[in-house]
């Protein structure tokens, strides 16, 4: 039998799972690791907790009777974006891991745009700096740690750490390469232009592969260790939202991909580069060779679920237990009682600032419209309706304003769950949603990546005709499509209202904090 395995480094945990060529997921594992944020604005990592998990990861996945290790012919990749390793000439690690939730760098991505330019930043890099990506923090380790700088041989992203711990090969993909804003994202390749401008040394970072292709094998030390074959190929793989994309089918051009986790994504394959010059939605390679796609992320989607969940869904906690169900699933029933568009309440996401299409770190949540009317079914069904209007600001601008075909849209995460969430998104988008028979993540895609690395798919797209399969379809109602137009239009009109009060909060804040200090 032959069997593939993918592997995603998350934020929280190492996912491995193994699945045969038809797709059938055989075996998972996740194991865990801490995070740790040593001031405020920071997050790190140590990727000796990370190679460690893996290590027990690789090792109890292939212990399930399930899974003969003999039979696996290829590992992929996956993982969070954006990260930065550090490693010395000897491959030691420097210091901790800055990762892409981090954001301290603040200063150099206002000194990205002056030394490369605001508009040529975008031309080369398809992206506006932000503090979650990976040029920003080599700056400020140049700049706040320059005797560590200066011992640093080579700069990895999270995964391809790992990679380099399997292999002893330093290499990355075009999609993970994408999130460093140091990738000519049209070329496919490091921009020389940028890294001259920043004094980055090429020196520093890794080859760049395309996703399928074999970059390494598994070392014998490794094999002895985790039961995995000596000389197993290592595919490039993909950054965690291609990955998860391919896992979904998302592979032709206009193919969508929405996944509300705890932030939300719309991922739109693309055959061409589609670039938006106001850096309103990211544009990176796809992990389908010589393809891209153009993505939007929400920074609180299922998050904000979450916040409402634990600060007001005490009640259903209880009825959840009793009924032995998810207080989700008690909470939706009740927003299934109440009409589309919550009789004119509605929510803004922006628990966590916002960053598709807001740039805006000040942005705050909101609920307009309140009145006595409304109880907690109204609120709970605003919640999934604002989170849904805000994945359509994506939707939107990749469609009417970069002109992309789009057609039915592949769901993920949560949102692919809940039969009313789904429902509320076929109507917001007016588009299908489609739900895939394989929800186990980027995991997944990586694992068919490597399908395609060892020859047992012809190519990414013939490996998810072979492994993707549609369970479910929901239709837009036309009715509640109408309804959510007149609703999308007022909530479209609230962030530039608001634009100006949210700065001046951020201000009042930390003007009261020192108010409050001095007493």
């Amino acid at each position: 039998m032959t069997l593939l395995m993918g592997l995603d480094l998350g934020t929280s945990g190492v996912k491995i799972l193994v699945a045969d060529a038809d797709g059938e997921v055989l075996a998972t594992n996740t194991e865990e690791y801490p995070l740790y944020q040593p001031e405020v604005g920071w997050s790190e990592q140590d990727p000796a907790d990370w190679w460690a998990a893996t290590l027990d990861g690789i090792e109890a996945v292939l212990e399930d009777p399930a899974v003969d290790p003999e039979d696996v012919e290829a590992l992929g990749l996956t993982g969070q974006m954006h990260g930065s390793v550090f490693l010395d000439d000897e491959g030691e690690v420097l210091r901790p891991a800055i990762l892409w939730n981090d954001t301290r760098t603040s200063a150099q991505c206002d000194e990205i745009e002056e030394r490369v330019g605001e508009d040529r930043i975008i031309e080369l890099a398809s992206n506006p700096p932000f503090e979650g990506f990976t040029a920003p923090k080599i700056l400020w380790v140049q700049e706040h740690e320059p005797e560590r700088y200066d011992q640093t041989e080579t700069i990895l992203l999270p995964k391809d750490f790992i990679r380099y711990k399997l292999t002893e090969a330093f290499a990355t993909d075009v999609s993970d390469a994408s999130g460093t804003l140091l990738l000519d994202v049209g070329e496919r390749d490091w921009s020389p232009e940028i890294l001259d401008e920043l004094d980055i040394s090429r020196d520093l970072l890794p080859e760049v592969y395309e996703s399928p292709e074999v970059t390494g094998a598994i070392t014998d030390a490794v094999a002895e260790r985790t039961g995995l074959p000596a000389d197993t190929p290592v595919v490039a793989g993909a950054g965690d939202n291609a990955a998860g994309a391919v896992g979904s089918g998302v592979v032709g051009d206009g193919d969508v991909w929405g996944s509300i986790g705890t932030s939300g994504v719309i991922f739109v394959a693309t055959d061409d580069e589609r670039t938006d010059p106001e850096g309103r939605v990211h544009t990176f390679c796809h992990a389908v060779p010589d393809t891209w796609h153009v993505m939007g992320v929400m920074l609180s989607a299922g998050g904000a679920f979450s916040w409402f969940s634990d600060t007001l869904g005490g009640p259903e906690d209880v009825v959840a237990d009793q009924l032995g169900k998810d207080a989700f699933e008690v909470l939706t029933d009740e927003a299934a009682t109440v009409d589309p568009g919550s009789e004119g309440l509605i929510f803004l996401p922006y628990l966590n600032g916002e960053r598709t299409p807001h740039r805006d770190a000040d942005a705050r949540g909101a609920f307009f419209g309140l009145s006595t009317r409304h109880d907690k079914s109204h609120v709970v069904r605003s919640v999934l309706e604002g989170v849904t209007y805000g994945l359509r600001d994506s939707f939107r601008i990749v469609r009417d304003d970069l002109g992309v075909d789009t057609g039915q849209l592949k769901a993920a995460g949560g949102g692919a769950k809940s039969p009313l969430w789904k429902q509320i998104q076929a109507d917001i988008f007016d588009a299908e949603i489609l739900t895939p028979n394989v929800d186990e993540g980027p995991a997944y895609g990586s694992a068919l990546l490597a399908g395609v690395g060892a020859d047992v798919y012809d190519s990414v797209a013939d490996a998810t005709e072979q492994a993707v399969d549609i369970v479910d379809s929901v239709e837009p109602i036309d009715q509640h499509t109408r309804v959510y137009d007149e609703y999308y239009e007022i909530y479209e009109s609230l962030y530039p209202a608001l634009e100006d009060c949210f700065a001046a909060n951020s201000a009042a804040i930390e003007s009261a904090q020192d108010i409050l200090d001095e007493a």
